[in-house]
């Protein structure tokens, strides 16, 4: 057995969510081989060599591979893809869009969003919004699996010894079935959302933009947060898409989440109920969100976060 991990990166540096998944290949057992995409990449591939666990680095450097256009990145990972048992990568933007292209070019099913490895062929995922775990059996003769990377620990460091082979690939043609057209980056001081420590996030309670500034940006500024919200605040304008927590948003794991006037519909828990510790304010005493919540305050938000602010 040997495991592909495709590497998700900025242009200089691997995104956290690769660390994740190369985290839970781990589990499988098998040799890791990375295959880094994109162009002017040495940087890149240098720090993949560097990574434990990891026997040999793939280079495919194009100028078409340069905006990660999933139809590019397809076609060239399978060029290799049948060397291997296992094709892992990241449950993300990135990932998502890769992966189900992949396993239908190989004709095998896909295993997604996984949170556990039981053995090389059996997984664990969250179906039901996350209110019941598949254990799932592929007997497919290469498994494609997306790895849900807030439920494995980013590697950290890098090996001591010698970086293994890099080796250079070609990439395979242009399909020209995509055309790149711009990238727009949120840029923020604060900790990026999926990888921040603390959470602070709010919902339609906090009633309008104006509010959800106000009140939240001063508390996450003493917390060292990233601010979320849910998908309720983010369709009322009160906040960027990037920042919707939930199951059509993003799935963090902080190791505290405080929610601010988010009842806790079952697509927000989905997202959020593996921090480690959950601190929920909201008036209504019922709101589901205190049935996940580690610590609850019944109250008016707008009491209790100022209170809570100048506290800290």
């Amino acid at each position: 057995m040997t495991t592909l991990i495709l590497v998700e990166h900025q242009g200089h540096q691997i995104s956290r969510a690769t660390l994740s998944a190369l985290r839970a290949a781990q589990a499988l057992g098998s040799e890791i081989h990375l295959l880094v995409t994109g162009y002017q990449v040495q940087e890149v591939a240098q720090a993949a060599a560097c990574l434990e666990s990891v026997s040999a680095v793939y280079v495919a450097d194009a100028v078409h591979l340069e905006a990660g256009l999933a139809e590019n990145v397809c076609a060239t990972a399978h060029s290799l893809a049948t060397r291997y048992s296992h094709i892992v990568v990241a449950a993300s933007s990135y990932g998502k869009n890769i992966a189900p292209r992949l396993a239908a070019l190989l004709q095998v099913a896909q295993i997604s969003d996984i949170t556990a490895v039981i053995d090389s062929a059996t997984f664990e995922r969250p179906i039901y919004a996350g209110n019941a775990i598949a254990t799932v059996q592929s007997r497919d003769p290469i498994k494609v699996i997306t790895v849900r990377a807030s439920s494995f620990e980013a590697v950290k460091g890098s090996r001591k010894d010698t970086a293994v082979p890099i080796h250079p690939i070609d990439a395979a043609p242009d399909t020209n079935l995509t055309q790149f057209v711009k990238r727009e980056l949120t840029v923020s001081d604060r900790p990026e959302l999926g990888a921040a420590r603390v959470v602070v996030s709010g919902g339609r309670g906090l009633g309008s933009k104006a509010q959800y500034d106000a009140l939240l940006a001063p508390l996450a500024g003493k917390l060292g947060a990233a601010l979320g919200a849910s998908r309720a605040a983010v369709d009322a304008g009160f906040a960027p898409n990037d920042s919707q927590v939930g199951q059509t948003g993003k799935i963090v794991a902080p190791d505290l989440y405080v929610a601010v006037g988010i009842s806790g519909a079952i697509q927000h828990l989905a997202g959020m109920k593996g921090a480690k510790v959950i601190v929920a304010i909201n008036k209504d005493p019922d709101a589901p969100i205190f049935s996940v919540a580690d610590y609850g305050i019944v109250g008016d938000l707008f009491e209790v976060v100022p209170a809570l602010e100048a506290a800290l």
